[in-house]
């Protein structure tokens, strides 16, 4: 789904105009990436947290030359879903197909 998807799908389901519910998302996005930058983490209940993590340097293997890299520390944004979002992917999921044989 895209961010455009994402506002149709919201406008439709709320009766909100498309151009308020896209800076409605907009805001939302810019919120989380606001306060992930500052360092903090931001906990929607029922939905999941959003977190920085700190990923240690480490070595690594050029894959064109083969020669060894160090690749420094770096912050990366991380998702931790809820169990009630765990919940809801596993009862939406669809059974996998079985082959017949």
């Amino acid at each position: 789904m895209t961010k455009a998807e994402l506002v149709e799908q919201v406008s439709a389901s709320t009766g909100v105009s498309k151009s308020h519910t896209a800076l409605i998302v907009d805001g939302l996005l810019d919120a989380v990436c606001r306060v992930l930058s500052e360092g903090r983490h931001l906990e929607i209940r029922g939905f999941g947290t959003f977190k920085v993590r700190e990923r240690r340097a480490r070595r690594a293997r050029n894959p064109r030359s083969g020669d060894e890299v160090m690749v420094p520390a770096k912050l990366v944004p991380v998702f931790k879903p809820s169990k009630e979002l765990k919940n809801e992917v596993l009862e939406g999921a669809v059974a996998p197909q079985t082959a017949e044989v």
